[in-house]
C-alpha cells in the first residue's frame, strides 16, 4: 500500500496545498511565505523522512496565525489520509531530543484520537519576526487533523530558535518512529478494538 495522500485547502484566510508520502525520504519542498516556518517543517520532513510538499498563501499583512494553523490542519488532513487504517504501524512512540543546550521530549499515540499535551515554555515571544506562541497551534492543528495523541515537553533550553527546533525534530523522529512497519504484525491494526479511527 502506498502511503501517500494530497489535501487542498482554500478559506478567506488562506490557501493551502499539501502532499505527503509517508515511506520517503525526507525530500521536501516548502513555501509558506512564513521564513522561520519554512524551515521547521523542513525539519519536520527531513526527520520524519516523510516527503511533504507544503504551498501556501495567506493573509500575511494581518500576522503568520492563519497560515501556520491551517498548515497544521492540512498537513494533519493529508497524514491522516496517507495512513488509512492504519494497519500495521508501531504506534507508539517516544524520543528526548538534545540540541545545544535545549532538551525536548515528544510522545506520540497514532491511536485516531486527537490530544495535545504542550508543556513548553519559550524564553522570548519571537523568533525574528514569528510569534513562538504560534509553534503550539501549528502542533494542536496537526494532531487535531491526524488523529494523533501527541505530548511535547521541553525539559530545559535558553535559546527560543532552539527551543522550537527541539520540538519540530522530536516530533518528527517520534513519528517516524511510530509509523514504521511492524514486522510482527504487517497487516494487523494495533489495537485490541481492532479499530484506530477514534
Amino acid at each position: 500500500m502506498t502511503r501517500s495522500a494530497e489535501v487542498s485547502r482554500k478559506t478567506r484566510e488562506t490557501e493551502i496545498s499539501v502532499s505527503v508520502h509517508v515511506d520517503g525520504t525526507g525530500k521536501s519542498d516548502i513555501s509558506t511565505g512564513v521564513g522561520f516556518f519554512d524551515h521547521m517543517l523542513d525539519q519536520l520532513s527531513r526527520h520524519s523522512l516523510i516527503d511533504m510538499t507544503v504551498k501556501a498563501k495567506g493573509d500575511l499583512h494581518i500576522d503568520d496565525h492563519h497560515t501556520v494553523e491551517d498548515t497544521g490542519i492540512a498537513l494533519g488532513q493529508a497524514l491522516g489520509k496517507a495512513l488509512g487504517e492504519r494497519r500495521g504501524i508501531i504506534r507508539y512512540a517516544s524520543i528526548e531530543l538534545a540540541m545545544d543546550e535545549t532538551l525536548t521530549r515528544a510522545a506520540i499515540d497514532v491511536s485516531g484520537r486527537p490530544f495535545l499535551v504542550w508543556n513548553v515554555a519559550f524564553s522570548s515571544p519571537k523568533v525574528g519576526t514569528f510569534d513562538t506562541e504560534l509553534v503550539r497551534e501549528f502542533f494542536q492543528a496537526l494532531a487535531q487533523n491526524a488523529g494523533i495523541t501527541l505530548h511535547v515537553t521541553n525539559h530545559y533550553g535558553a535559546n527560543s530558535h532552539h527551543i522550537a527546533e527541539t520540538c519540530f525534530k522530536a516530533v518528527a523522529r517520534a513519528l517516524r518512529a511510530a509509523l514504521e512497519p511492524d514486522p510482527r504484525q504487517p497487516n494487523a491494526v494495533p489495537s485490541t478494538k481492532g479499530s484506530l479511527k477514534g
